[in-house]
C-alpha cells in the first residue's frame, strides 16, 4: 500500500468514527434543559416541573388538552406534534418527549381521547385542529423567551397514533401548516390484514402511500409476537411497521428510512413508570424486551437524527446511524433507506 492509499484509508476511518460519534450523541440527553407543561382545554394550565405555569388566555386555549415539552433556554425551535397510542395517555411518553426536547425541539402532545372505538376519524380531525391552533396559541404555553418555528410542523405518533400521523400526511384532514417530516413509531392499522380500523390507511399494494414529507418508520422486533397464548400481538404482522414502510411511494417521498429494534416490544419506548390501570396494561398486554430506557433512547435519538436532517438540514447524525448502526443503544435487525434494500447490520 502506497502513502496516498494509506492516507485515504486513514481519512475514511476517521470519517466513520466522526459519523459514529455524531450518531451516538443523539441517543444521549441533549444540551438543553427541558420545561414540561400541561395545557388544559378548559382551565389554566399547570406546570409539571419548575417555573410558573403557562397562562394562555381564553382565546388561545387548544382544542384538546396538551402536554408540551420545550427547551428552557431562549431561542426559536421546530415543533413536533406527537400522537399517543390506543387507550393510553400522553404522559406515558414524557421521558421520550424530554429526550427529544433536550436536543432543541418543542413537542406538542395532545390527549386525543379518553375512551375511543375503532374509528380514528375523530382523532385525525382533532390532531389537525391542534396543528391549526399552533400559530396563534402555542406561544402562550411556552417558557419566557422560547419561540416556536411554525411555518412548518413535523408529526409523529405511536401505534394507532402512528396510523393517525400517516393519515395526516396522506391528506385525510386539511392541515393549516405544511408537514416538514413524519416519524411513525411502530404504527398499527388495526387487528390484522382484513381487520383494519376505519379509515384504513394500508392498501395491500406496494408503493401506494403517497406521502410528500420525509418519512421515518421505526419498528419493534417483538411487537409482532403475542405476550401469551391467549393474547393477540400488539403490532400484528401485515398492519404494522414493515407494511407501512413497504407501501410508501418512493417517487413521492423526498426521503425515507426504516429502522427496527430487534429485541424490544411495542410499548418499550414509554416511561419507566406508567401509573394506573392503563399503565399496567402497557406491560401486561405487549411483549417486552425488559428495561425501557435503551428503546426510549433509540427512538428519541433516531427521531432527533431524522428531524435534524430534514428540518434543520444537518444530516451528520442520520448519516452516522446509516454508516454505523451498531452505535445505537439497541440491536437493529433492519436498517433500510429509500435508495437501498433492507439490510441486517453485521455484528
Amino acid at each position: 500500500m502506497n502513502t496516498a492509499s494509506a492516507a485515504l484509508l486513514f481519512l475514511a476511518h476517521c470519517l466513520l468514527l466522526l459519523m459514529g460519534s455524531e450518531a451516538g450523541g443523539v441517543f444521549d440527553h441533549g444540551r438543553h434543559r427541558v420545561s414540561l407543561s400541561r395545557v388544559d382545554e378548559a382551565r389554566a394550565p399547570s406546570r409539571c416541573g419548575g417555573g410558573a405555569p403557562a397562562q394562555p388566555g381564553a382565546g388561545t386555549l387548544p382544542p384538546k388538552p396538551l402536554l408540551v415539552a420545550a427547551p428552557h433556554e431562549t431561542g426559536e425551535y421546530p415543533v413536533l406534534v406527537f400522537l399517543h397510542g390506543y387507550l393510553v395517555v400522553n404522559s406515558f411518553y414524557s421521558q421520550l418527549f424530554q429526550h427529544i426536547a433536550s436536543h432543541g425541539y418543542i413537542i406538542v402532545a395532545p390527549q386525543l381521547y379518553t375512551i375511543s372505538g375503532p374509528d380514528t376519524t375523530e382523532e385525525i380531525n382533532a390532531a389537525a385542529a391542534v396543528i391549526g391552533w399552533l400559530p396563534s396559541g402555542l406561544s402562550s404555553a411556552l417558557p419566557p423567551g422560547v419561540r416556536a418555528a411554525v411555518t412548518k410542523v413535523s408529526v409523529s405518533g405511536h401505534s394507532r397514533g402512528g396510523k393517525v400521523a400517516f393519515a395526516l400526511a396522506l391528506g385525510h384532514a386539511k392541515l393549516a401548516l405544511p408537514l416538514a417530516a413524519l416519524v411513525a413509531v411502530d404504527p398499527v392499522d388495526g387487528m390484522g390484514v382484513g381487520r383494519q380500523t376505519p379509515p384504513p390507511i394500508l392498501t395491500g399494494r406496494s408503493r401506494s402511500l403517497r406521502v410528500s414529507a420525509p418519512a421515518m418508520v421505526i419498528g419493534s422486533g417483538l411487537g409482532e409476537l403475542p405476550r401469551g397464548p391467549l393474547l393477540p400481538p400488539c403490532a400484528p404482522r401485515g398492519v404494522s411497521h414493515a407494511a407501512f414502510y413497504g407501501e410508501l411511494d418512493r417517487a413521492a417521498a423526498p426521503g425515507a428510512c426504516h429502522l427496527v429494534a430487534a429485541d424490544y416490544g411495542h410499548t418499550d419506548m414509554m416511561d419507566d413508570d406508567t401509573p394506573g390501570a392503563r399503565g399496567m396494561l402497557t406491560r401486561a398486554i405487549c411483549r417486552s424486551g425488559g428495561a425501557r430506557a435503551p428503546m426510549r433512547r433509540f427512538v428519541g435519538g433516531a427521531a432527533v437524527a431524522f428531524l435534524d436532517k430534514w428540518v434543520r438540514g444537518d444530516g451528520a447524525a442520520m448519516n452516522g446511524i446509516r454508516a454505523r448502526p451498531e452505535q445505537a443503544p439497541v440491536a437493529l435487525s433492519v436498517v433500510e433507506f429509500l435508495d437501498e434494500e433492507a439490510v441486517a447490520p453485521t455484528e
